[in-house]
Formats: C-alpha cells, sequence, structure tokens
C-alpha cells in the first residue's frame, strides 16, 4: 500500500544525470528513434528513461529486472511528458463506480480521480513505414500496478486490438510500494499488420471491475525484429502441497512463449534464458488447484529460487445455497426464467442471479462459466442460439450488477447435454436448465 511517508527513502542518492546508449540513445527525450542497434532493426521509444522524474539509483541499470525503490507519490506531470507516461492512472471503471470496487483501493484512489484519468499512449511509425516486420516486442517500464491484490483486471488495447499477452502479465502484477520494473511483451504475428499505420496507439484500463488500481509507465519501447536480447536469466521454483508442506513431483510449469517444465522428484524446476523483468508462470498438478504467479527474473543471477504452493483440489471450494463446489464442479440455478421463445429474464431468473451476485461478491477471485441448455423439441441450431442468447443475458445481469464480464465465461449446448430424457414435459422441463461451474478458484 502506497504511503506518503515513503518520501522518507530519498534520503538515498539517486542519479539524474541523462544518458546516451546504443540501445536507447538519449535518455531524456520523450521520443527517440534508431535503426540497426544492439537489440534490433529498429527502436522507436516514447517517455524519457528516468523513473517518473526520480531519477535512479546509483549503478542501478532498469533493464536488469531489477525493482526500483519506494518512491512517493502523487508524482509531478509535465506537460512535455510524453502521453500516457509519467503520470498516475486510475481506470474508467473505478472513476465512474467508485462504491463498487471489488477490494480495497489504492492510495491513489482516496484522492481526486479525475486528476488521474487513462491516458492512451501514443507512439509514431513514420520512422518503420518501409520495414520489412518479421518480429516486434514491446519493452515497458511499469509502475504500481496490483491486481492480485486490488481484484483489477487490465485490458490492452493495441491499435484497436486486445493484447492478450500483455493483460496476463498485468494481471498477475503485484507491485505494492510503489516500486517499478520493466515487463517484456512479445507482439503475435497476426498483430504485426497492425504496425503499418501511422502511429501506434496502447491503451491499459480495467473498464469492469470498478477496482481502484492506480498504475504509471515510464516508458515504452518497440523493437522491429528484435535480436537475442542481452538481460536473460533464470526462474528456479520450488512446488509444494499447501495440505503437508510435501514437494510436488510432475507438477507443470508453463511460461507463455518460452514453454514448459515439469518439477523433479523434489518438486523442483528451472526454466533458463527468460527475459529479465516481470514473468508471468502456470503452475498445474494433477490432483491440485491451478495457479498463476509472477516472478522476479534478474539478468544474470542465478541463486534465487521461489516457492510456489499449490492447495488441493478438496481443500478448496466454495459455498452458495449451502452446496459446496469445488473447481471443475457445477450446480443448476433454480428458477432461471425466462419468457417463451426470448433470452428475457423474469423476475424469478433474476432473484436466482443474485445468489449468484452475492458468491461472487464473497469470493472476488473465482471465476464461473454459465452454460445455457433446452430440451429437444424445435430445431436444434436455432435452440443452441436461444441458449447462448439466455447465458448472455444472465452474464449482463451480473456484470449490471457490479460483477466483471472477465470472470464469467458462457456457453450455449441447447439439447446436447441432457439431464433427464426427453419423453415427458417434466423431464423436458428438467433439461431446459442453466447451469454455473467454477471454472477457477485462487
Amino acid at each position: 500500500m502506497k504511503n506518503i511517508f515513503l518520501v522518507l527513502v530519498f534520503i538515498f542518492s539517486i542519479n539524474i544525470v541523462a544518458q546516451t546508449t546504443a540501445n536507447d540513445g538519449d535518455w531524456s527525450k520523450q521520443l527517440e528513434t534508431l535503426k540497426s542497434t544492439p537489440e534490433a532493426d529498429y527502436m522507436i521509444r516514447i517517455g524519457d528513461i528516468d523513473n517518473l522524474g526520480y531519477g535512479w539509483p546509483e549503478n542501478f541499470d532498469p533493464f536488469s529486472g531489477r525493482s526500483t525503490d519506494f518512491h512517493d507519490w502523487p508524482f509531478r506531470i509535465l506537460p512535455e511528458d510524453a502521453k500516457g507516461t509519467d503520470r498516475v492512472m486510475i481506470s474508467s471503471s473505478f472513476a465512474k463506480n467508485q462504491d463498487r470496487q471489488p477490494c480495497l483501493g489504492d492510495g491513489y484512489s482516496t484522492g481526486d480521480v479525475n486528476m488521474f484519468k487513462v491516458v492512451p499512449l501514443e507512439m509514431p511509425l513514420a520512422s518503420i513505414k518501409d520495414a520489412n516486420i518479421n518480429s516486434a516486442s514491446l519493452l515497458m517500464f511499469v509502475d504500481d500496478f496490483q491486481s492480485p491484490s486490488m481484484c483489477s483486471k487490465f485490458r490492452v488495447w493495441f491499435n484497436g486490438r486486445r493484447l492478450t499477452p500483455a493483460e496476463k502479465i498485468f494481471d498477475g502484477i503485484d507491485q505494492s510500494g510503489p516500486v517499478g520494473k520493466i515487463i517484456y511483451i512479445k507482439i503475435p504475428k497476426d498483430m504485426l499488420p497492425l504496425l503499418k499505420t501511422d502511429k501506434l496507439v496502447i491503451s491499459i484500463d480495467d473498464s469492469t471491475t470498478y477496482a481502484g488500481d492506480g498504475y504509471a509507465i515510464d516508458f515504452v519501447k518497440l523493437l522491429i525484429n528484435p535480436k537475442p536480447y542481452k538481460y536473460v536469466g533464470p526462474l528456479k521454483v520450488y512446488v509444494r502441497n499447501t495440505a503437508n508442506q510435501e514437494p510436488i513431483k510432475d507438477a507443470v510449469v508453463s511460461v507463455p512463449e518460452f514453454g514448459e517444465v515439469k518439477t523433479n522428484s523434489e518438486g523442483r524446476a528451472k526454466i533458463n534464458g527468460l527475459y529479465a523483468g516481470l514473468v508471468i508462470a502456470d503452475f498445474s498438478a494433477k490432483g491440485f488447484i491451478s495457479k498463476t504467479q509472477s516472478f522476479d527474473v534478474i539478468a544474470g543471477e542465478e541463486e534465487n529460487e521461489y516457492e510456489v504452493w499449490l492447495d488441493p483440489l478438496e481443500n478448496v471450494k466454495v459455498e452458495i445455497e449451502g452446496k459446496e463446489l469445488m473447481e471443475g464442479e457445477s450446480l443448476v440455478l433454480n428458477n432461471i426464467q425466462f419468457k417463451v421463445a426470448s433470452a428475457e429474464l423474469l423476475k424469478e431468473g433474476k432473484t436466482e442471479l443474485n445468489k449468484v451476485v452475492n458468491l461472487m461478491k464473497q469470493y472476488p477471485k473465482i471465476e464461473i462459466e454459465l452454460s445455457g441448455h433446452t430440451s429437444a423439441e424445435g430445431d436444434a441450431k436455432m435452440n443452441k442460439e436461444l441458449s447462448l442468447k439466455r447465458v448472455e443475458s444472465c452474464r449482463k445481469y451480473l456484470s449490471d450488477n457490479g460483477i466483471s464480464e472477465d470472470r464469467i465465461s458462457v456457453v450455449g449446448y441447447g439439447p446436447d447435454k441432457p439431464i433427464a430424457p426427453n419423453d415427458t414435459e417434466q423431464n423436458r422441463a428438467l433439461n431446459r436448465r442453466v447451469e454455473l461451474k467454477i471454472t477457477r478458484i485462487q
């Protein structure tokens, strides 16, 4: 949690002298474009490399993967700062619905949130107009994202399309302090054509959860056709069972874009050659709740080993209407009723969905799937379409009552998954239903 007393940190010396390097040019520039650097065929950077105006500790390399020292807040926004950099931003959903935040807000959210509006990052792309783009990556120096603590869910828009690899990183970051750190994002190949425009616009916002999670960005670098990156390090993990503290053998450790390994008989695993900074890894093992966790990878450091704790499936449950559910289990939501041949909810259905609203507020990190089912009368294709529209209507009702749509997936099965024969009206009524499944517990 941020604290104004962190200003005391600044009794330590900081380096505010501008630098010029082969990879980044003049650090004091708000816009820098370079060609044929040691890192890439082209480099474009917006934002000066200055740790939000606080400067860097002596001998600190912002690309090494290390976190900065704590800093004060809010810092001063200068008119010359590149759009979206060196400023506090708070999600648009919180600004409009401060009374609906699912978890505690941070220090920024206690002030005038109108000062902290989301400002998209804008990067001119004229310098790569004629470039042959085979691959691309983003490096961002980010500050004070706290998604796990604040229950926020960030969406990252990359010239109008969602950049899902970045979203997974931002949703795993917990930078309480506030502190800053570098992240490295590979751009998917199908999004490379979006760079053949006049400018790149990146927007980072949580528009659904109402979380009061303030954040900032110091600078953003775009690398076109990146070369082998010099800032790499390993991730070493020790995976254990929360129930008995024993190591878990054959747990799968996966880092997107870098591959996966399994833990050995001692519960240990190592992935080499990861890019320095904040790294997100997924963990799964038979009989355990899956988990996603963030880690600090420091360039050149080998000694750090992180403990990862997995919960046995039987130990983690949620309760709704007196029934306990584990991850992967389902129940039928009784009395979810709609108008005939319509997706419009009736009053009884809204009453039942209010119980789901309460469930998801009680457990603010669970995710669910709503599935729609019909009986077998009529056209199967039309029934499947209707069943999907009905659960979409349920999701909208939950969203309108303060639950993030990112936590709710929907699927319409129509008549494909009956729970009773379609031979009597009573049995057909059983098949016309909405089911809730717990897809993730954290």
